[in-house]
């Protein structure tokens, strides 16, 4: 498929961009294919589903999520300009170090290749061996240097480790330091032994997840530590928005969180917020809460937890302001991810 202009967003204010668009690339897969045996790994094929097994993890998508071409097509259909592509689970966190790092290295050159060839159509947000610290560290700064990254993906925790973990702060002062937001996803989230009926791992586990994941980063002092770092939370900011007002309080009376200086409530801009709440009243209650400017455009892709449609849903907030609207579609996004 040729290279498409993008088109400048719904009322020509910039490129329509999907913050939450996951990417498996064919050299990924076969990666594990080749290799994943020697850490209990495996990828499947049966027509044009895929599915992974490996360190406790099951994971089934489609070519859907492989084909660039196809990929492509889709983002024509939804009016969505830029996709930053991301991995999703399992990640890398289930292998060994090693083979951790050459998974990692594997997937930022396909998405630093897929910018090359499209230029005007993807970035990539990096992904790292983060339970291997000094690895990590190596292939951030080698992965900044490749074309068209602009970010970090990273699990709402990895393994046994919680965000707050001082064995991830070099890889933050990094990112700091490139400018880069680092983009959360949940993987294996907590309760899944209660979640194994109705979905619930997905319905109520990720947002869980997220919220978790963003109290030990403000709870633990990542947030201060890190004064330009800028975390981005998928789903809608899974629990955290809605129980702020319970951690502010939790922080004028609980001795254990005697340390902070200031509430939570005062973190909510640190983080930004994908649009897949799944509510429109939840979503107009996030911008209230947190700004628009806060706020990006998101569509799960191609997952069917997602937006099959996300430019339309966000379109449809007529409450929104035009320019607000602008900001959340591409506006936002342009800015964290250095589009032009």
């Amino acid at each position: 498929m040729a290279d498409a202009a993008p088109r400048k967003g719904p009322r020509g204010s910039g490129p329509v961009i999907d913050t939450h668009a996951h990417w498996y690339p064919e050299a990924w897969v076969r990666l594990i294919e080749q290799d994943g045996a020697r850490c209990g790994a495996a990828i499947s094929r049966n027509g044009d589903e895929l599915k992974f097994t490996g360190g406790g993890l099951s994971s089934v998508f489609s070519r859907a999520f492989v084909d660039l071409d196809l990929r492509l097509a889709a983002m024509d259909r939804q009016g969505v300009d830029i996709h930053a592509l991301s991995l999703t689970t399992p990640m890398v966190y289930f292998a060994p170090g090693d083979f951790a790092l050459a998974l990692s290295q594997v997937y930022n050159d396909a998405a630093a290749a897929a910018h090359q060839k499209f230029p005007d159509r993807f970035v990539g947000m990096a992904m790292l061996p983060m339970h291997a610290p000094a690895l990590a560290l190596k292939e951030i700064e080698r992965a900044a240097k490749l074309p068209g990254m602009r970010g970090l993906y990273m699990g709402t925790h990895v393994l046994d480790k919680e965000l707050d973990d001082p064995s991830f702060f070099d890889v933050y002062a990094k990112c700091e330091e490139l400018g880069w937001p680092i983009y959360l996803h949940p993987m294996d989230p907590i309760g899944m032994p209660r979640m194994k009926k109705y979905y619930l791992i997905n319905l109520c586990g990720n947002p869980y997840d997220s919220g978790i994941a963003a109290a030990h980063l403000i709870f633990g002092g990542v947030m201060d530590r890190f004064p330009k770092l800028h975390v981005m939370l998928p789903h809608a900011g899974g629990t955290f928005p809605a129980l702020v007002g319970r951690w502010d309080h939790g922080t004028k009376v609980r001795p254990e969180l005697k340390h902070m200086q200031q509430p939570p409530s005062a973190y909510l801009r640190r983080f930004s917020y994908d649009t897949i709440g799944h509510n429109d009243e939840i979503m107009l209650n996030l911008i209230r809460q947190v700004g628009a400017d806060r706020v990006v455009l998101g569509s799960d892709y191609c997952f069917d937890m997602g937006h099959e449609e996300p430019l339309q849903i966000v379109e449809r907030w007529s409450r929104v302001a035009a320019g607000d609207r602008d900001l959340i579609v591409g506006g936002n996004a342009a800015r964290m991810l250095k589009i032009a």
